[in-house]
């Protein structure tokens, strides 16, 4: 299907019956209305056993989903920098225990707010730097300005701090950020965050390369993925498809038309928590690669102690007992998280299907990946709505994967 090659379920452990249920699954999103179109991938041992597509990538102008169609990932970007930041900590550039100060000296002094209100915060000064691990792993103290829960996130929103649509460089942005308080103490509550954008600027700070540039030169395109870019590329827009959220009547509303979207020309600031665009045969082999222990097809990413090391958890347990209690559709309990995405612990706990060691990240629109080392399995889901919480998508499909399982 679409440059995917497609094997026999039954010769790596899965039930063809099984995994027919995903696609009754979302054949039924899209009849209700739910979705305009979705694709899902299962590989297993290598193989890819499901992949199908249902459903429209533009609803106005009948487009199919494919799995060709390209799809803003959003904060799928999110391990593709982490891997990117790790290539250079395996070059002996830093150590995870290192203050980001070392490189970027305003974030010396940082400030804790302790409280107040939009227009004043008290605060204390930070108890230490941000580390590199703390970007990492979201315990750094900063924030997201769409959160919307705290003093210091209305003052991102009011002074701007938006990697995601800021027209200045990364390095403006995140000096302007280094001026604002932290919303608690580096290392001591999990907080999702532009950490990954600061790693994307660090990239380029400790390299001496454009982030964007280096991503693409020693991640993107050794990997083969052909369609993945910080903008459609030239010639790829009828593949692109439409965002959409949902409107009042519940109906199918569009927030980011394909034909005139901002994804079609290249923007100055390379959002690295969230702004690139993909496809599901691409991601793919970003996720066969970190199955691999950092090597795919004779070219070596990373070491397997690096990649072991970021599919491990480096929380004080849980994301729930680092004061998050709920994570997007599904609570925070037996879910760590590693260097670059979540990391689950415990699945009785969790209440979900899954396996300890398991390695997941999704996007704002809805998709999701997760890589299985014990399994040697991952899953792909691809579709446009945001947010990314509208319906329980990811932990339906979890369940769906899972139970086809039957070696």
């Amino acid at each position: 299907m679409g440059g995917i090659s497609i094997g026999n379920p039954e010769s790596v452990g899965l039930s063809t019956a099984r995994l027919a249920r995903i696609d009754a699954w979302r054949d039924a999103l899209v009849a209700d209305g739910k979705i305009a179109g979705a694709t899902t991938l299962v590989m297993r041992r290598g193989d890819v056993a499901h992949c199908g597509s249902s459903g429209l990538a533009d609803l106005a102008r009948g487009q199919a989903m494919t799995p060709e169609t390209i799809h803003r990932i959003y904060s799928m970007t999110k391990p593709l920098t982490s891997v990117a930041i790790m290539m250079l900590y395996e070059e002996g550039r830093f150590q995870l225990d290192d203050p980001i100060s070392r490189f970027l000296p305003y974030f010396a002094n940082q400030r804790v707010c302790t409280g107040g209100a939009r227009g004043k915060v008290d605060t204390v000064p930070a108890m230490r730097g941000i580390t590199f691990r703390d970007l990492l792993t979201h315990t750094s103290g900063l924030t997201y300005g769409f959160m919307q829960a705290t003093a210091v996130d209305a003052m991102y929103r009011d002074q701007g701090i938006d990697y995601g649509s800021a027209e200045t460089s990364l390095g403006e942005v995140t000096e302007a950020l280094a001026k604002l308080p932290l919303i608690a103490e580096p290392g001591t509550a999990w907080n999702y965050s532009v950490s990954t954008d600061v790693l994307g600027y660090l990239v380029e700070v400790i390299s001496g390369r454009p982030f964007a540039t280096l991503l693409k030169e020693r991640l993107i395109d050794p990997l083969g993925m052909v369609d993945t870019d910080f903008h459609v590329r030239e010639g790829q827009g009828a593949r692109f498809a439409a965002n959409y959220a949902l409107a009042s009547d519940r109906s199918l509303k569009l927030i980011d038309d394909p034909a005139t979207s901002r994804y079609l020309s290249s923007r100055k600031v390379h959002s690295g928590g969230g702004g690139l665009v993909s496809t599901a045969a691409d991601y793919l082999r970003f996720c066969r690669m970190l199955l691999n222990k950092g090597e795919l097809d004779g070219i070596r990413y990373l070491g397997r102690k690096s990649v072991e090391l970021m599919m491990s958890n480096h929380l004080r347990g849980d994301m729930a007992a680092m004061g998050q209690p709920r994570w997007s559709e599904s609570t925070a309990e037996g879910i760590g998280f590693g260097l670059g995405f979540s990391v689950t612990l415990d699945p009785a706990r969790a209440q979900i299907l899954g396996t300890p060691g398991e390695c997941a990240w999704g996007g704002a629109a809805s998709t999701a990946f997760w890589v299985d080392p014990a399994e040697d399995m991952a899953v792909i889901l691809l579709t446009q709505l945001m947010p990314s919480s509208t319906w329980p998508l990811r932990r339906e499909l979890r369940v769906l994967s899972y139970q086809a399982v039957v070696d």
